[in-house]
């Protein structure tokens, strides 16, 4: 396991699952893998009660792509495997594209839990919903930082979308 593995969890925007099992899915292959972490992990995204009941639980061959499973699980199962092993910083890249309520829940304890432990959350979002349990926020606009700061202060309630669309009506005018 690279160093790089070992602090830095990454949930891309289009998951790619592996063909092997869900251990192996979500140890990201490791050569020793931790089975308590495998579990602490899926627990943290909210999949473990789902795992559990697959065919052969943990050792579950999930096939090439993962495609017997639905989107949202394959979405929660790469997010254990970004939290597997408790890394320091994680990113998370359009985190609740696939997930129900049930998915997003668990999306916003599990950021919950790294922030708790002292670790950074990087969310890379359109949905205002993936970013309810963020402090601050980097609104960018055409590859730029247009502002940055407490979300209080960047995404108004409810005022996100006028502010959004205001800023791009003025970029438009100003050509």
């Amino acid at each position: 396991e690279t160093l790089f593995n070992q602090h830095v969890g990454y949930l891309p925007q289009d998951v790619a699952l592996m063909d092997g099992t869900v251990s192996d899915n979500i140890s990201r292959f490791a050569e020793a893998p931790n089975a308590r972490a495998i579990i602490r992990a899926a627990k943290a995204a909210g999949i473990h009660e789902m795992i559990v009941h697959l065919p052969n639980g943990y050792q579950t061959e999930l096939g090439p792509h993962g495609t017997a499973l639905s989107a949202g699980q394959r979405q929660r199962i790469a997010l254990a495997r970004a939290l597997y092993g408790d890394p320091f910083l994680v990113v998370l890249d359009e985190p609740n594209s696939n997930l129900d309520a049930e998915g997003e829940e668990a999306l916003c304890q599990a950021i919950l839990k790294v922030r708790e432990r002292g670790g950074i959350v990087v969310i890379v979002a359109h949905r205002p919903s993936a970013l309810q349990t963020v402090d601050m926020i980097g609104l960018v606009q055409a590859g730029r930082l247009v502002a940055f700061g407490p979300k209080e202060e960047i995404l108004p309630s409810q005022k996100m979308r006028p502010l959004v669309v205001e800023k791009n009506r003025r970029a438009d005018a100003t050509g």
